[in-house]
This record gives structure tokens, sequence and C-alpha cells, in this order.
């Protein structure tokens, strides 16, 4: 059984978004980082932090393992839930889009996540139907001297907010809604609000689900300070 929390001008849903997008309607922008089917759910970081040269010091590593607990949703991609959130969407941004059958594109964004030598991915990348060239953000997540060192990591798979803020930048016009249909720990939905934009975020896991509310209900209590405040809702009065 799914449920629905609205938060300002976001709308957050528990539930399988296989079952719950149908019900949207069609929306302005997906933007989504949907699982790769690379096992990074299952308790599979033990390597992760080591440098790729073995002779190098501990003190050299970009990261150190972390356990977020056994799960099952990373073990496959989720090709009929991406295929069926790009339908809905005029402009859409996919991360991990090259472990999925999409067409050819002209834009990709680029994610350099100057991780060195380590056995992270140097780049991760987001296949967009943007009528655009490829484009890059550097930006360090890993280790002592990542950036949004503020921001707690609660999902394995987390992306820097401003990277995702990158990305909805990215769209051809503002005042978009986004719908992010992977939700995870509510990245996605936490840059569209720093951005003005409404957002409506599906998650399956209600961990994970609680985490993204919150994160996002403190997003709204610390606004970015050059981006307005939604307007308020008309209210209709009552006839006399």
């Amino acid at each position: 059984m799914s449920r629905v929390e609205r938060i300002g001008d976001c709308e957050l849903w528990l539930g399988d978004n296989r079952e719950i997008m149908p019900t949207l309607g069609k929306v302005d922008a997906l933007v989504c980082d949907p699982p790769y089917g690379i096992g990074e759910a299952s308790k599979n970081f033990a390597s992760r932090g080591k440098p790729i040269n073995a002779s190098r010091s501990r003190s050299r590593a970009i990261a150190h393992a972390t356990d977020y607990g056994s799960a099952a949703w990373d073990d496959t991609t989720a090709d009929d839930a991406v295929f069926q959130a790009i339908g809905m969407a005029k402009w859409s941004i996919v991360f991990g889009g090259n472990y999925y059958d999409l067409p050819p594109t002209s834009c990709w964004l680029v994610w350099d996540k100057l991780n060195g030598d380590s056995d992270f991915a140097d780049c991760e990348l987001a296949w967009t139907n943007l009528p655009k060239a490829v484009r890059r953000i550097r930006f360090l997540w890993n280790g002592c001297m990542r950036r949004e060192r503020d921001i707690d990591r609660e999902h394995p798979t987390q992306k820097p907010v401003d990277v995702m803020k990158w990305c909805i930048e990215h769209l051809p016009t503002p005042n978009q809604t986004i719908l992010d249909p992977f939700m995870g720990s509510g990245t996605t939905l936490v840059a569209a609000v720093k951005l003005g934009r409404r957002g409506i975020g599906i998650e399956r896991e209600p961990s994970y689900f609680d985490i993204a509310c919150r994160r996002i209900e403190q997003a709204y209590r610390q606004p970015d300070l050059f981006v307005p405040a939604p307007a308020p809702k008309p209210i209709q009065e009552a006839l006399l």
C-alpha cells in the first residue's frame, strides 16, 4: 500500500514506482539515479577506499568502507520503471544511463569524482535528451577533503546536492516539476527545493523514505538565499 507526504511544493510517495507513476500524469522533467544492477546495496564495500597501488599507505585512501546494511534493490537494473518514467517527462536526466539501452544522445552529463588512484570509478554518467553538447562537473565527494562535508552520507549511492543542482540547472526552462521515481535519501528533491522547483519523489524502502522526508523538511527550513520562496497557494474566499 502506498502513502504520500506533502512537504512544501514536494510530494513524496512511499511505494512501488511502477504502480504510483501511472497515477501522476505528465511531468516537466525526470531527474533520477536508478539502480545500475552492480550490487552497491549488498555490503560489497570491503575494498572501497583502498588505493589501486597496494604499496601505498592506507592514509592515501579516498574513503573508508561504510556498511549501509544488506539489500537487494541494486542487484538488477530497473528497465521497466526507467522507460516508464522517461515516457512521462519532456526532459530526462538518468544517472547510470550507460547501463541501460537508451537512444543515442548529444548530451551526457559527466560527474568527474576526482577520485585519483582508488578503486572507485573516475566518473559517473547521466544520459539526457537535452539539446546540447556533453557537459562535465568536477566535484570531490569522498575522503576528508570532500566538498559538502556538512552533509551526511545516508545512502550507498547518494549523490551530492550540488551535483544534482547542476544537473537540474541544465534543463531548458525554469519552474519545472521534477520527478525522481528512485528517490533514495531525497537528494534530487533537496536540490529541486533549493532551486525553487516543485518535486515528486517515489521510494519503496521505508527507512530511506523517512530520511528523504527529514532532509526535504530541513531544506525548506534552510532555503538558498538567492532563490525566492514558493508563492503561497491561493485561497478561495466564500461568497457572502
